[in-house]
């Protein structure tokens, strides 16, 4: 079994000597967890008959939550996914849930299709899934030269909204997703949940969320009725296909999906997608493209959800402070796992000032609005 480094400048991130190793002895002689072991895996592989042969094991994508690989074996091109290293928040990263949830999906939402899902740690040492290949590529920080054509930059926040539009309107019952979450009250969970978040994971204090963290109980909305939601909707969260028109094939990163209010999924999107000359902050950079000229503006997604839906969105600021708030305590759980040696990866790095930035970003929202 073997694995490849990627090459300088092909677009996936490099892999570090201990994150991919190939036995389970290699992985004990280790003074932290790799995050693939080749030959537990391709017993595994075999087992539910995909690919045969050594495993080309590459991460993908610009997320930064739980950890993605491309996996090539024989003629099976599938993708791995699995949490990051410890320490983790509570109920966090849970991939078989957000597995069970893709599979129940599939001809309701536009999502991948889960070959199998893993729960017996021995294998890897956490519970893991894998999902077939989407063809196409994501957006985000830069516009991928395969997804661009003229006249098609508007269609990125047109399949966003339309895509979201169709998965807040499924039948959840139908679906056999009824018992998924508790949609009264979400909301007031998501506060609760994120103060709690911050009291254990917070490396500095930052007056500005505990300020905005007051605002959002003082003005807390009420909700329409619940519908699934996916909880981090945004531009590099999705695969984009290309043929005659730009098409949204697939939406990923399902760990945080619930039953509640759906508007916290646009106010979630509008709230990370980036426009000329708004000030940088971490999760704009993740959503740079969208600063190009010919895409749509925040408040074109806003029209399009809002004829596509019917919902009122009077108070969706509400919504798009929550989401820059939450943003700001994630990445900062994120970035206590960086402190802690945890991670490698460099984006939580820039987090020692981003976090900050994420904080005033909120802060401005309750004094704009």
């Amino acid at each position: 079994m073997s694995r490849r480094t990627p090459p300088p400048g092909d677009g996936r991130r490099a892999v570090a000597t201990d994150d991919v190793v190939a036995t389970a002895a290699q992985a004990r002689g280790l003074p932290r967890p790799p995050l693939l072991v080749l030959e537990p895996l391709a017993a595994f592989l075999d087992a539910h008959r995909i690919g045969s042969g050594p495993i080309d094991a590459r991460p993908i994508g610009d997320g930064h939550s739980n950890v993605t690989y491309g996996l090539r074996r024989g003629d099976a091109h599938v993708v791995l996914r699995r949490p990051p290293r410890p320490p983790l928040p509570p109920s966090a990263h849970d991939v078989v849930r957000e597995a069970r949830l893709q599979r129940a999906l599939a001809g309701h939402a536009r999502v991948p299709e889960i070959l199998a899902i893993c729960d017996d740690e021995s294998i890897l040492g956490v519970p893991f899934y894998v999902m077939g290949h989407v063809a196409g590529a994501v957006a985000g920080p830069t516009l991928p030269p395969a997804l661009d054509a003229p006249g098609q930059r508007g269609r990125f926040g047109a399949e966003l909204v339309d895509a979201l539009a169709e998965l807040h309107a499924v039948d959840v019952e139908t679906a056999g997703l009824g018992g998924f979450g508790r949609g009264a009250g979400y909301l007031a969970r998501q506060l609760r949940r994120f103060r709690g978040l911050w009291a254990q994971y917070a490396t500095r204090d930052l007056p500005d969320l505990d300020r905005t963290a007051r605002w959002l109980e003082e003005h807390l909305p009420d909700s329409g009725p619940a519908t699934l939601v996916h909880g981090d909707y945004r531009l590099g969260n999705v695969v984009f296909e290309r043929s005659d028109e730009l098409r949204l094939a697939a939406i990923l990163d399902w760990e945080l999906a619930t039953l509640g209010d759906p508007l916290a999924d646009l106010g979630y999107l509008t709230a990370t997608w980036a426009e000329p000359g708004d000030d940088e902050t971490p999760m704009l950079a993740l959503s740079a493209a969208t600063r190009l000229p010919g895409f749509s503006s925040r408040d074109d997604l806003r029209e399009r959800y809002a004829r596509r839906t019917g919902r009122d969105l009077e108070r969706l600021a509400w919504h798009e402070t929550l989401a820059t708030w939450k943003a700001a305590i994630f990445l900062e759980c994120s970035y206590s796992r960086y402190l802690a040696g945890s991670t490698d990866d460099p984006y939580f790095g820039t987090l020692a000032e981003g976090v900050p930035q994420l904080a005033r970003a909120a802060a401005r929202r309750i004094a704009a609005g």
